[in-house]
């Protein structure tokens, strides 16, 4: 019950996010920060931003595991992998605000679906980890298991929005 409940919960923000995407009517508007050429490069450079964090997510987690051959993690390993996970999900929101209530749930096309689908994904996992860390007694694989998870989601959102803007426009600002 100590896994499930969690899991449960992570999957019913899942699909809240998805129907509320999906049932809503988008909104159209744009966030925007001054210096950027459009609010999509906007979300591709934030979006791009978490992804990177995510990336040292799993080195710091690789070393704090004992997982990288010949490195012993230094003391503050701990304290970078928490505040590169929340700087990850800071950088988000923005992107995801935007996209569930301006845009909402989207399926046009393969690329797109996957996108909406991996932006449900990854929120969903993100709060059943965030739950299972308050859990004592779990067996050992089961961050590292949600934490690849929510890497996963992210990777996926990442791959289906800003690497396929900087493909299709360069990288611009």
């Amino acid at each position: 019950m100590a896994i499930v409940l969690p899991v449960l919960i992570g999957a019913a923000v899942a699909v809240a996010l998805g129907v509320y995407g999906r049932m809503h009517d988008p909104r159209f508007f744009s966030v925007n920060i001054a210096g950027f050429s459009s609010p999509t490069a906007v979300k591709s450079w934030l979006a791009t931003l978490a992804f990177v964090l995510a990336l040292g997510q799993v080195g710091s987690a690789l070393a704090m595991y004992g997982k990288l051959p010949g490195l012993v993690a230094p003391r503050w390993i701990g304290t970078a992998h928490v505040w590169s996970g929340r700087l990850a999900v800071l950088a988000s929101i923005p992107v995801a605000v935007h996209c569930l209530y301006a845009l909402g749930f989207q399926d046009y096309e393969s690329r797109v679906l996957l996108h909406s689908l991996f932006g449900c994904f990854f929120y969903g996992a993100f709060v059943a980890k965030m739950l299972l860390l308050t859990r004592k007694g779990l067996p050992g694989w089961v961050l590292p298991v949600a934490g690849g998870l929510v890497f996963t989601g992210l990777t996926g959102l990442w791959l289906t929005s800003s690497l396929w803007f900087f493909q299709n426009n360069g990288l611009i600002f």
